[in-house]
């Protein structure tokens, strides 16, 4: 028999869908006060940024040991790692759950403005 406090667990788990709509509100909140183009020249931060700034930062930089940085990386390279993550060829259960859906061109997006941060 379950319990109530086994119930919560399961929804709320350690990457549940409550844990990534938290991730996924805070990055919208800390991009939105971030400027659209900061430090980036033209390329303008993607709507669908604001899963990624909540772990990897609004400039870029991993907000804990556990995020890597982001800024300046390669856009192939950026492209090639997101790519693994949607198909299941790299494996790490956020990255994973946030990078399922999106797009080819959320990815490259994702991936030049990353790429362009100074």
């Amino acid at each position: 028999m379950k319990t109530r406090a086994a119930t919560v667990i399961r929804i709320a788990g350690p990457f549940g869908i409550v844990d990534i709509l938290l991730s996924v509100l805070l990055g919208m909140v800390i991009l939105s006060a971030v400027p659209a183009r900061a430090e980036t020249g033209n390329v303008a931060a993607p709507p669908i940024a604001g899963r990624c700034v909540a772990c990897h930062g609004a400039d870029g930089i991993g907000k804990a040991p556990q995020y890597p940085n982001l800024k300046g990386q390669k856009a192939a390279y950026l492209e090639k790692q997101i790519q693994a993550f949607r198909s299941g060829a790299r494996v790490e259960p956020w990255m994973s759950a946030m990078a399922k859906s999106l797009t080819d061109e959320e990815i490259v997006a994702l991936a030049a403005w990353f790429a362009a941060l100074r």
